[in-house]
Order: C-alpha cells, then sequence, then structure tokens
C-alpha cells in the first residue's frame, strides 16, 4: 500500500471534486449507526457502499436507515449495497474493494457477533486483552485485501485497535491507518467532568493532551480511577490550562451506561469522527484534532492531528505537551494491565497474570505467545473453550 500522507494527497483531490466514498465492511450494529450518522450529514458528496455476505439483511438496515433520515429530511448520499462479500475469502474483499475504489473504509466487522466480549472477561480476568486474536482475525484479511488492491483509502478499524494495529505493522503486514473507539470514548466523559469541576456549561470548550490505552478507558469509565498509573493529561479550558486533580476528574467520568449493543452507538462515533475530521480539515484548512487508538501502528492511544504540513495535507502524533516516548511508556503500562505484556516480532505476548487468571476462571492453558500464523488457531481456541461454555453456563 501507498504512504497515508500519499493516499491523504489522493483522497484530499476527491474531497475537492466532492466525489468521496465511503465503505463501511460489516452492518452490524457499529455499521447502521455509522451508516446512519454519515446519511445524516446531509452531504451530496458522499457516496456509501456497505459490504457484508448477507444481501437481504443489509437491505433491510439499509432501508431503514434511509426512511428515517429522509423524515428527519436528511438523505442526500447514494448508497449500495455490495452483497456476498466473506470475510474469510480475501479475494473476495479485494474485488469489492477494487469495484468501488473507496476514499475511507471502516472495518466495522466482528469474528464473533452478537456479544460483547468484554461481558466476559472483565468480571472474571479484568482484562481485554486475551480477545486479540479474535478482533484481528478479519481485520488482517481485510488489511491483506487493501494491499493486494492497492487502495487509496485511508482505512479505520473498530475493534481493540490498540493492539491490533501494532500487531499487524511488527508482523510487517499492511495494517489500517486510525483506530475507533477506546480512547475515544474515554474524552467526552472527562470533558463532562472538567466543565462540572469549573461549574461551567459548555463542556465542548474543554480540551485535553492526554494518553492511555484500552484498559484505562474502561476502568476510568466503570470505576473512576486509575490503578494507581499516572497517565499522561494535561487540561484545558477556552485554551487555558487548568490545574485540576488528574483523580478528581476520573472520579467524575464513572456513569451509567447501557452494556448492550446501544453502546456501539459510541464506537460509531468514533468512526464518524475520524472520517469528518479528515473531509474537515481538507475543505477548511485548519488542523483536526481526534483521540485514537494503535494509530501508525502504535501501542495504546494518541492525540492525533489532521492537516497540512508544508503544504500537504497529512496526520500525525500530537508531542506538543508530551513527547512520544512518554506517551508510549504509559500505553505499554496500560495495555499490560489489559494482558497484553508485549507485541513483537510478529508475535503478541500475554501477561503471566492474565495467563493466571484465565487458568483459575476458565479451566484453560492461554498461551504465552500468539505467532501471527497461529491467529486462526488461538480465536477458534477462545471461542470453543471460553466463549461457547460460558454462554452455554
Amino acid at each position: 500500500m501507498k504512504t497515508l500522507d500519499e493516499r491523504l494527497k489522493i483522497v484530499e483531490e476527491h474531497v475537492k471534486n466532492d466525489e468521496i466514498t465511503i465503505m463501511i465492511i460489516g452492518l452490524g450494529s457499529v455499521g447502521t449507526y455509522l451508516l446512519d450518522f454519515l446519511v445524516s450529514k446531509n452531504d451530496p458528496a458522499i457516496k456509501l457502499v456497505v459490504v457484508g455476505r448477507n444481501k437481504d439483511k443489509m437491505q433491510s438496515d439499509v432501508n431503514i436507515v434511509r426512511v428515517a433520515s429522509l423524515i428527519r429530511e436528511l438523505n442526500k448520499s447514494q448508497i449500495e449495497i455490495e452483497a456476498g462479500v466473506d470475510l474469510n475469502d480475501i479475494a473476495s474483499i479485494e474485488k469489492a474493494i477494487a469495484k468501488h475504489n473507496p476514499d475511507f473504509i471502516v472495518n466495522s466487522s466482528r469474528a464473533y457477533a452478537g456479544i460483547k466480549y468484554g461481558s466476559i472477561s472483565w468480571h472474571n480476568v479484568r482484562a481485554y486483552g486475551i480477545w486479540t486474536p479474535l478482533s484481528i482475525k478479519f481485520t488482517k484479511n481485510i488489511m491483506e485485501a487493501c494491499d493486494k488492491a492497492d487502495t487509496d483509502a485511508v482505512v479505520i478499524n473498530t475493534s481493540y485497535s490498540d493492539a491490533v494495529i501494532p500487531w499487524l505493522k511488527s508482523a510487517e503486514k499492511a495494517y489500517p491507518d486510525f483506530g475507533s473507539g477506546n480512547l475515544n470514548h474515554l474524552i467526552p466523559r472527562m470533558k463532562f467532568a472538567v466543565a462540572n469541576i469549573l461549574g461551567v456549561d459548555d463542556f465542548w470548550n474543554v480540551d485535553f493532551n492526554f494518553a492511555a490505552a484500552h484498559f484505562h478507558d474502561v476502568v476510568i469509565s466503570k470505576e473512576g480511577q486509575t490503578e494507581g498509573v499516572d497517565l499522561p493529561l494535561k487540561i484545558y479550558y477556552r485554551g487555558g490550562e487548568k490545574d485540576i486533580p488528574h483523580d478528581d476528574i476520573f472520579k467524575q467520568c464513572s456513569i451509567s451506561m447501557p452494556v448492550d449493543q446501544k453502546r456501539n452507538m459510541m464506537n460509531a462515533s468514533s468512526n464518524y469522527r475520524i472520517i469528518s475530521a479528515v473531509i474537515d480539515a481538507i475543505r477548511t484548512g485548519e488542523d483536526q484534532k481526534v483521540f485514537a487508538p494503535g494509530v501508525f501502528g502504535h501501542i495504546g492511544g494518541y492525540p492525533v492531528i489532521i492537516g497540512y504540513k508544508d503544504g500537504n495535507i497529512s496526520a500525525w502524533i500530537d508531542e506538543s505537551v508530551f513527547t512520544f516516548d512518554e506517551m508510549d511508556k504509559a500505553n505499554r503500562e496500560s495495555l499490560a494491565l489489559d494482558g497484553v505484556e508485549d507485541i513483537k516480532n510478529g508475535s503478541l505476548y500475554y501477561t503471566d497474570d492474565l495467563i493466571a487468571k484465565v487458568k483459575d476462571a476458565f479451566g484453560e492453558d492461554l498461551p504465552k505467545e500468539v505467532k501471527y500464523e497461529n491467529i486462526e488457531e488461538t480465536a477458534n481456541f477462545l471461542i470453543e473453550k471460553i466463549i461457547t461454555p460460558q454462554l452455554k453456563g
């Protein structure tokens, strides 16, 4: 694949010509929410392509989005359905990508649909990293198809990008440019918390420089604490830095949320924000800031700027406050608490602590190392030995 900057240059041309194609692979709850949000953008320059296996199901989901949005008088986008695409079949994915030549590809697929993996792992082993082989299962196929098609698209991944994208990069495979969700789910909670502490109503004027991986998205959102890890955080309101104890902010982030598929409204919103940030940066010339996990193949989540450098559209990690090394250190500590000790040379390494907890909770022996070539085998192990018995129980 071309470099991200090379692909952004091509996307820039299409945006300026009002010819933007967004491909959503997997029309489950995340994909359907995202489709709804993008249609509601009411932008006639946007064409949407939904990709999956079951045409009847996709057509039904597309119909409800089209009708509901038109009731709101917010529907100027074309929607096309590309059915019969098997995410286990790289050639069929490649064919769909080559046919539609998208500017953005969003992978919202799941290897095991219908459940939240965290509903099994959090209360049993207090870690999500165990599911990384499942999260990467379809992503690796989609990225191989992107590579074979030599796509010009910006690629966004929705499933555990903190570890999935670095794993692909470490194996010297094509990898998504951005991850959605995770860190990005925590930022709004923090904005509400800071606004409440300051006694102001315009929470949208709160901003941060902040880095953290998935574990801290979960533990801060659920429990309002950081498990003793000092996370890199600076707080701003209307451009001015605010000295607020970090623990005070985190304590107020524990707010009630649904645990069913309604939660995927946040992940879809995260995808929407990344797409909009690229389009808005090109249309306005102004820098756009997003928070994204796995960006550029790095472990954990980072603040990212999308904008222009030397006259060229680009994207980069914001190191204006914290160095990459400072953020990388915190992210690795966070991911280790999520059960992932390291990702290197094409292998993912689970922590000894997670291995012991899995043995105690499920009676199964998790391997210390999962090599890239053993992803399918380990994903099947997780389904057969852990997920299926838990669902039956």
